[in-house]
């Protein structure tokens, strides 16, 4: 497969995002997006999803964070897209259930090449998590999904903690992410033989 390295940089008049992974890393992680609950969050998807990941945003947070994580999902999905390449020989489809304390959430990813978004159980989420509208997240995912090409399911099944749930979201990615690029073969992943 060859190394499968990504690096991207996105500066617009609300933001500067900067984001390097290596799809084979260990899990180390460096992010510095300017939230504290979404550095955290990032961590995670690196750590479960063994992907080497450097995050570094600037935006205008004095806003809110809405641009800033939406850029960075833009950015993160432009990386995970060029160290994919022409996806040959990934297993293409993870999926992953994951518990955080009374939370649940269940992740489905296909690197189909088409983008799609089901964001079920949204409503399950408190109006407010760590300062920030619930809705930052369903953009934050969709943004993701279309940057990666990817058919991306996520479906919050029950939980009461928005921090419990969210986390649980990010693991899932990870470990569904994880899944999808591993090593499976040399050819693309399709019976037409492209994936788009």
């Amino acid at each position: 497969m060859g190394e499968r390295f990504g690096e991207f940089v996105r500066e617009t008049g609300e933001t500067k995002v900067s984001v390097r992974i290596d799809l084979d890393g260990t899990g180390t992680a460096s992010v510095d997006t300017g939230v504290g609950f979404a550095d955290h969050m990032l961590s995670l998807l690196s750590f479960w999803g063994r992907f080497d990941l450097m995050v570094s945003c600037r935006g205008d947070l004095e806003v809110d964070a809405h641009h800033s994580l939406e850029d960075v999902a833009i950015s993160l999905g432009e990386a995970i897209r060029l160290a994919l390449g022409d996806r040959a020989g990934i297993a293409r489809v993870g999926v992953a259930k994951v518990p955080m304390d009374e939370a649940l959430c269940e992740v489905v990813v296909d690197l189909s090449g088409r983008p799609y978004l089901v964001y079920r159980g949204g409503e399950t989420l408190p109006p407010v998590i760590a300062g920030e509208e619930r809705d930052l997240w369903r953009e934050f995912f969709k943004s993701l999904a279309f940057t990666v090409r990817a058919n991306l399911h996520i479906h919050y099944e029950y939980g009461q903690n928005g921090h419990h749930l969210v986390e649980a979201a990010f693991k899932a990615l990870g470990l569904a992410l994880r899944r999808a690029t591993t090593a499976d073969g040399t050819r693309v992943p399709s019976t037409k033989g492209s994936l788009d």
